[in-house]
């Protein structure tokens, strides 16, 4: 059990829905004048929310991609709050969007300092390139995720698709770098 609790901050939460039917977004457009759509640069449109802060993406194919949700709770909030407005907005929806969370990035302070050097060595699936970038980033399996590890003890955590994940992931690094003993507190 790692001495210190790690401080966790849900970052972003990526979630994609389907509505398994074709958008009319010119029609979006006539409803919601705010969105933005510029078929000539992105085939998407920009639906604004500003509670839950987020933006979501629409395609003509009925696929969404939201971002910006600060958990899983908030993102499926925010795309059924999207649908709503679509119905209300005059386009008519068939189904409940399929949704699904692709992508958790989170932000850790582990309370002291890590040596990179030695723990490029003792991780594995670890990389660390000073000159390039001051990060070391590692590859963990289980959960599977991607951590952006910095001497300060800040963390980055991408890749995740459950929050529980991020908590497990940085819990286990946590007390593996203890363990190691490269981590070292004021």
């Amino acid at each position: 059990m790692p001495k210190t609790k790690a401080k966790i901050n849900i970052e972003n939460v990526v979630a994609c829905a389907t509505l398994n039917q074709k958008i009319d977004l010119n029609a979006v457009v006539k409803g919601y004048p705010g969105v933005e759509y510029r078929p000539k640069r992105f085939p998407g449109l920009v639906f604004r929310l500003k509670r839950p802060k987020t933006a979501t993406l629409i395609f003509s194919t009925g696929k969404m991609v939201c971002t910006g949700a600060k958990s899983e709770k908030e993102s499926r909030r925010a795309v059924m709050t999207v649908v709503k407005e679509l119905k209300k907005g005059g386009i008519i929806i068939i189904s409940k969007p399929d949704l699904k969370v692709v992508n958790i990035v989170a932000s850790a302070r582990l309370g002291g300092k890590i040596d990179l050097e030695k723990a490029v060595f003792t991780l594995g699936k670890a990389m660390y390139e000073p000159e390039q970038f001051p990060g070391l980033i590692y590859r963990m399996d289980e959960p599977k995720v991607v951590i952006l590890i910095f001497a300060s003890g800040n963390l980055v955590c991408t890749g995740a698709k459950r929050e529980q994940d991020v908590h497990d992931a940085v819990y286990k690094l946590h007390r593996i770098l203890e363990e190691q003993q490269l981590i070292f507190y004021e």
